[in-house]
């Protein structure tokens, strides 16, 4: 049923906005033990149906403090770009409303803060790493989208201040890395960080090297 699958769409996304609200010191563990049971149970999971009961979790980099990094959150141009989401959807547009400027591994870094421009606003950040197509997913992985609600212990800000400390160690794959009935908006050039993210999700499945 097409009505009952909508409900379903709610019932994961209030979910999933829920694991970004736990708090205390194993809040990260949490957050993971309650992806995983989403994951593996839910009928909205990503995961192929047939796949659920072998599921044995998913793979995470150790949490890292290192990747908690503090930012400084500079006006974007407010350009238009247009993402692919290689699906039914088309390409969605996008307004780039921010940036976000930080240093990791010694390295400065900037990461554009997406705003959708069809519906619902949000600001929304998938990036790429030099880990991306080996050890995570190669289209890349986000750090959050706030009109999914998934920011609450990724993103944290201080009214009227224009620092905010950012957690990489949320970062997640979107729904494509595991299953191609899925379409996703993937990171553009610019979100391109030259250096490792070596934190949060790792790849789903490894990919497969061929022998030259």
């Amino acid at each position: 049923m097409v009505a009952q699958a909508l409900l379903d769409l709610v019932d994961w996304r209030r979910r999933v906005g829920d694991l970004y609200r736990v708090r205390g010191t194993d809040a990260l563990q949490q957050f993971k033990r309650g992806r995983d049971e989403l994951f593996r149970t839910h009928p909205q999971s990503p995961i192929e149906p047939d796949e659920r009961a072998a599921f044995k979790g998913l793979s995470y980099f150790s949490q890292d403090p290192d990747y908690r990094v503090q930012a400084r959150v500079e006006d974007g141009d407010g350009g238009e770009l247009l993402i692919d989401t290689g699906g039914d959807d088309g390409a969605v547009r996008y307004r780039r409303a921010a940036t976000l400027v930080f240093e990791l591994g010694g390295e400065a870094c900037r990461l554009t803060v997406l705003s959708l421009v069809q519906y619902a606003g949000g600001l929304f950040v998938p990036f790429r790493d030099t880990t991306s197509g080996r050890e995570t997913y190669g289209g890349g992985r986000y750090l959050f989208d706030t009109a999914k609600d998934t920011d609450g212990l990724v993103l944290e800000i201080a009214p009227g201040s224009p620092e905010v400390v950012i957690d990489f160690n949320y970062a997640y794959n979107a729904s494509c890395a595991y299953s191609p009935r899925w379409a996703c908006p993937l990171a553009p050039p610019e979100n391109y960080l030259r250096v490792p993210v070596r934190a949060g999700e790792r790849v789903y499945k490894a990919p497969v090297v061929t022998e030259q």
